[in-house]
């Protein structure tokens, strides 16, 4: 017989195929449970030609099938208790749980969204101090992504860390490139972030297989665009009368010759900009995205341009250098700009930063020095710069190989 509860159904069946050797069929239990199935056998057996599959229960009324529907009824009557005292405590309730509380397996297993909120909360209490603000949304929108996922391929609102494998890991990274349209070196932060919690996991002995075996991450070269000295000063040098493109401009500009990222720019105060005692000008900010320290000698131009808007009444408001827009308005302006003066390149507000980069590479600044500016710890990502200098070297020279060639 089928027992529905809510959301719940509970079935006893036969299996007529596999016979004891007694000549009866074992009596196997299936709990379903939005969508899922969790099956066992109960140790007990019956006559196959006593048993009635529409009710799931065995017929006649002697002591053995009286006892035998009783153990049934014990059993339905426990499933149930168990859900019940799992809802009342608030706690996650699927029905590997239920079949695994029935069989006395102790406490319910760790659950993924359960331990990964729990991770995360402990990152939004320390964020500002070990952790920036990306990194912690970041890890909530990974969880939010698995929640959806699991809602929409398994019809489950979490899942047992104990049952993450191979490809669970596939199918989220599918999910996430198909439903949420994140490219190749995105995905792979969010399956990082998954893998950080599994990995927590097996340290605590939650799980015994990792589910990340032999997934290897591949992130794809990113093709970034920069300004030549030329370009950035053809932009500067640009008589501009539309206000809100002047503005845009002269941000970029700012940041094409200190390095700052966009939201650094953003949240830059005149508590940042420092004179030493030589008379030159500094700033000197921790990084939003790192909190890694960037010292960064403050060059004429950007200096006239934080001059001009110290009056502007959205600085004064908001006690900032630049009246920056929002990032979406940048990026859309920008390509407006590039039109106006003849720059036929992607611009984007981190094509500033990584003109600066590439700027100060071709003058002979030091890589280190350029690292330390733009906040980084790892010169490797410095030297990214590098290579597209190279790659600009090497566009160049085609024309005079074709000039010259034999």
């Amino acid at each position: 017989m089928t027992v529905t509860k809510s959301y719940f159904s509970i079935l006893f069946f036969i299996r007529r195929t596999r016979l004891l050797k007694n000549g009866e069929a074992p009596i196997s239990l299936r709990i379903t449970m939005d969508g899922q199935r969790a099956e066992m056998q109960i140790k007990r057996s019956v006559d196959e030609k006593h048993w009635n599959a529409s009710k799931g229960c065995a017929t006649g009324k002697d002591r053995k099938t009286m006892e035998l529907n009783q153990y049934l009824d014990m059993l339905r009557t426990k499933i149930y208790q168990i859900h019940r005292e799992l809802q009342q405590d608030g706690k996650p309730i699927n029905a590997d749980i239920l079949k695994r509380q029935l069989n006395g397996e102790g406490d319910t297993p760790k659950m993924l969204l359960e331990v990964f909120r729990e991770h995360n909360k402990k990152y939004r209490e320390l964020m500002g101090k070990d952790y920036v603000k990306g990194t912690v949304l970041r890890y909530e929108r990974t969880v939010r992504y698995l929640e959806e996922m699991l809602q929409a391929q398994y019809r489950m609102s979490d899942i047992p860390l104990k049952e993450l494998n191979h490809e669970f890991v596939k199918n989220f990274e599918h999910f996430i490139k198909v439903e949420k349209n994140c490219a190749q070196n995105a995905t792979v932060k969010y399956l990082k972030n998954l893998k950080k919690i599994t990995k927590e996991a097996l340290i605590n002995k939650w799980i015994s297989d990792d589910p990340f075996q032999e997934i290897r991450f591949h992130q794809t070269q990113s093709n970034r665009d920069f300004l030549t000295e030329e370009e950035l000063n053809r932009l500067i040098n640009k008589e501009i009368d539309i206000p809100r493109l002047e503005v845009v401009r002269d941000v970029f500009v700012f940041c094409s010759l200190t390095g700052l990222a966009f939201t650094d720019v953003q949240h830059l105060t005149p508590e940042h900009i420092m004179q030493d005692n030589t008379g030159g000008y500094w700033i000197r900010k921790p990084r939003e995205k790192t909190n890694n320290m960037c010292n960064i000698p403050l060059l004429d131009v950007p200096r006239l341009i934080a001059e001009k808007y110290k009056g502007h009444p959205e600085c004064i408001k908001r006690g900032v250098v630049l009246p920056v827009p929002s990032n979406q308005r940048m990026n859309s302006y920008l390509k407006e700009l590039a039109d106006i003066c003849g720059i036929k390149k992607n611009l984007s507000t981190h094509t500033a930063r990584h003109t600066f980069a590439c700027v100060a590479i071709a003058n002979k600044v030091s890589m280190e020095s350029i690292a330390k500016m733009l906040g980084h710890t790892d010169i490797r990502t410095t030297k990214i710069y590098a290579r597209l200098l190279d790659r600009t070297v090497s566009e160049e020279m085609n024309v005079l190989r074709q000039k010259f060639c034999v």
